[in-house]
């Protein structure tokens, strides 16, 4: 206001030609604008300050049939793993914002700052929350809020085989074991023989927040069991929040297969016995054909006999 004097406060006396700088004509009747410059400066709400914050509040404060600023946020999608840091980028086209900042349940910390954009360094995610970006410019605040996504991949997979030990057709068990893994519905186990998947499981509809993944499958023993190793495989899938699987395998187990072998005295009983039956079969049916034979020679030597007695019969008989 010191700047903003008025002729009657400098004690000057009007001049003649003052209705010229004060905007009014020669016949007295007052202009609906002021022509004088100075005269603008003195009836500013603001003085001599009035112009330049109005061409200020015209510059950062368009009409309100527009937007006035925008509020972007970098990255727009946060994926970070369990108990790392994650920096936030928020910025505005705002020229000159009145405040701004970040606005979140974590740890946070101010890295850079410039007029139009701050960087902060949130630090121990723990868990999935949301974070807000927010400037105000022109008594008008905006704000642009991102989704917080942990993740923890699995580090440990922990395959067992009970027994490791099995006989031809015995049962035996499968079980793969993560740990911890999060989030657990995004997990997938497969049980492998080989290249031969045997089982997958998903845990869809899992609740959210660090889990152990568990899966068993009950299967019976065959020959070829124990040439391929067993194993298990975990994947993550995180493509659906922007980022890729990570997958991690098992150490191989080998399953123990037991095929029986006939005993050794045992073989040699059945052979014994076995050539013992065939022999004694054998005596019995030479018996049986020498027998016959036998008493077929007998009966033929008899009817020769008795043949030749009635022919010496018949003779004798002829003869008286």
């Amino acid at each position: 206001m010191a700047a903003c004097v008025s002729i009657k406060s400098l004690g000057a006396r009007p001049s003649p030609h003052s209705h010229l700088l004060l905007g009014i004509p020669a016949t007295g009747n007052p202009r609906f604008f002021p022509t004088s410059l100075w005269t603008l400066l003195e009836m500013a709400p603001f003085g001599c300050w009035g112009l330049p914050v109005a061409l200020l509040t015209l510059l950062c404060c368009p009409g309100s049939g527009e937007k006035a600023f925008e509020v972007y946020m970098d990255p727009k999608q946060v994926v970070v793993k369990r108990g790392e840091s994650q920096k936030i980028n928020c910025s505005t086209s705002c020229p000159q914002p009145e405040a701004g900042g970040l606005e979140t349940t974590l740890s946070k910390e101010l890295l850079h700052e410039q007029a139009q954009w701050k960087q902060f360094l949130v630090s121990n995610v723990s868990q999935n929350t949301v974070m807000h970006c927010y400037f105000t410019c022109c008594r008008k605040q905006i704000t642009k809020t991102v989704n917080v996504s942990v993740f923890y991949p699995p580090k440990e997979v922990l395959l067992k085989l009970q027994p490791t030990y099995v006989s031809l057709g015995g049962s035996f068990t499968i079980e793969c074991r993560v740990p911890d893994v999060e989030p657990l519905e995004k997990l997938t186990l497969t049980l492998l023989h080989g290249n031969r998947i045997l089982h997958k499981k998903t845990f869809e509809g899992a609740t959210a927040g660090l889990q152990e993944a568990l899966t068993t499958h009950n299967t019976t023993a065959h020959r070829e069991d124990g040439n391929h190793n067993f194993s298990c495989k975990a994947e993550l899938d995180l493509e659906s929040v922007g980022q890729s699987i990570i997958w991690k395998v098992s150490e191989p187990q080998v399953l123990e297969v037991h095929v029986p072998r006939p005993d050794n005295q045992m073989v040699i009983i059945v052979t014994a016995v076995s050539l013992l039956l065939f022999l004694f079969v054998t005596s019995i049916l030479l018996c049986f054909i020498f027998g016959q034979q036998w008493h077929q020679r007998r009966r033929g030597v008899y009817g020769v006999q008795a043949a030749w007695r009635s022919l010496r019969r018949a003779y004798r008989v002829q003869a008286a």
